[in-house]
């Protein structure tokens, strides 16, 4: 009886002390991967410039348009004033626009744009953080017209979720700007 229960203790020891213990796996991360842009050519009364073809036009009016990207579930916002003696106060308001998002914002970087020979002058900036805006920008003749642009996202703000999506846009943003002309 005794080498029986020692037995049994023997076995039992080896099966529950063989085990390896039991890690929690780390949290995946989602690789995005978006495909190399196409370039198309987007005109307005006022303006022109070259997009991502991947964007859907969802919108346009003579002073407004939206791009959306239904795979990102993101939007590019762009609205045009035309300068009347008020670019001081357009100026005012776009950056102010663009500093509302501080509250929710790490960070704003301001990136500024000059682009002499076609006139076309501006400030880009770029929001990191859980703000509802990952971009904003704006950009100017300042004498006759000014534009500013909006990056949103339709979905709760998660900066580490949709960071491959906002550099991405954000790349087409800059895009936009040093490819948009003036029409005179």
């Amino acid at each position: 009886m005794y080498r029986y229960s020692l037995f049994l203790l023997v076995i039992f020891m080896l099966a529950v002390g063989c085990k390896e213990d039991v890690l929690p796996k780390p949290k995946a991360q989602l690789r995005l991967e978006y495909g190399a842009p196409t370039q198309g050519e987007l005109q307005t009364d006022y303006f022109s410039f070259t997009y991502n073809t991947q964007a859907k036009v969802k919108s346009k009016t003579k002073t407004s348009l939206v791009l959306g990207y239904p795979e990102m579930k993101g939007e590019i916002y762009i609205n045009y004033k035309k300068v009347e003696g008020n670019v001081e106060k357009l100026l005012s308001d776009a950056q102010r626009l663009s500093y509302e998002h501080s509250v929710k914002a790490d960070g704003i970087s301001e990136q500024p744009f000059l682009n002499e020979e076609n006139e076309v002058y501006g400030m880009f900036y770029e929001v990191t953080g859980n703000a509802a805006s990952q971009a904003q920008f704006y950009v100017t003749d300042s004498t006759d017209n000014f534009l500013t642009g909006s990056l949103y996202f339709y979905t709760r703000p998660n900066y580490d979720s949709i960071y491959p999506a906002a550099a991405y846009l954000q790349n087409d943003i800059r895009g936009i700007m040093e490819s948009l002309r003036w029409k005179k």
